[in-house]
């Protein structure tokens, strides 16, 4: 992968993965103890979790983006070295700052589990996959 020539569909395909990853956990996996530790308006429900949902998306997008230039750079060019430049990203960008951020706003440990367990799934995941076929 040059600089600037890189796959789209990669990318395309590794946000698509966090989404349904994300729909998973969220909706599936951990969905009651989330749905505990939140608190949504019953009358903007389902207009809050469609932009949740397009929102996602393109954050996932540009996470995807990002991450395969970042694996670029750290010429990462295996499943496992791509594993641990996931690793490495979600302890310094979203571990780290969402252990401060939970604690200032009293939010539950469970919670903070969960959320940053997701991260952690999908960003190593992404980062293998990337690392393998980007």
């Amino acid at each position: 992968m040059s600089y600037l020539h890189f796959n789209y569909l990669t990318v395309l395909g590794i946000a698509v993965f966090q989404w349904i990853l994300g729909a998973l956990w969220y909706g599936l996996l951990f969905a009651r103890p989330w749905n505990s530790m939140v608190v949504v308006n019953p009358e903007t429900k389902n207009r809050t979790m469609i932009v949740g949902m397009v929102a996602s998306f393109i954050s996932s997008l540009i996470l995807s983006f990002l991450l395969l230039h970042i694996l670029w750079w750290a010429e990462a060019s295996g499943l496992k070295r791509g594993a641990l430049v996931g690793f490495v990203l979600w302890a310094g960008f979203v571990a780290a700052p969402m252990v401060a951020s939970h604690i200032y706003e009293s939010r539950p440990i469970k919670l903070f589990l969960i959320n940053t367990g997701y991260w952690l799934v999908a960003l190593v995941l992404s980062g293998a996959l990337m690392a393998r076929w980007g």
